[in-house]
């Protein structure tokens, strides 16, 4: 019998999505936040792919060797730390602008919104994704 444990990281951009594991492409579980996804099935060779529905991780391809348990846990390409920084980059370009009149500091204001728009839409495959613990 083998396992993966899966835990979901605590993400603000995650929160409001439900995430799904697929195991092959036929067993579907959901990866609640602050709770361990427990998946055990006979096979030795295993495909997982995660997606909230939008959003579809790399497929994971699981070999076991020695180990018969796999940690994972699921983040998001964009951390808490890379939001506030973005945010707080957001309002001080666009109070700089705002306040001298100009016009390219407001402008750089939305280099942290096209940055998250390009990953959240462009590059959908990065957004979720799957690390070992």
């Amino acid at each position: 019998m083998y396992t993966v444990i899966l835990k979901r990281r605590n993400h603000l951009l995650l929160r409001l999505a439900k995430v799904k594991v697929i195991v092959e492409g036929k067993q579907i579980y959901e990866v609640e936040e602050g709770k361990d996804t427990i998946i055990q099935f006979t096979d030795n060779n295993t495909h997982l792919v995660v997606t909230d529905g939008f959003h579809i991780s790399k497929p994971l391809e699981l070999v076991y060797h020695q180990i018969h348990t796999y940690y994972l846990h699921v983040d998001c390409a964009i951390s808490n730390v890379q939001l506030f920084y973005g945010s707080f980059l957001l309002l001080v370009f666009f109070l700089l602008g705002f306040f001298t009149g100009n016009i390219f500091l407001q402008s750089l204001s939305f280099l942290p919104v096209g940055y998250l728009l390009y990953i959240y839409y462009i590059n959908r495959n990065d957004f979720i994704q799957l690390h070992p613990m």
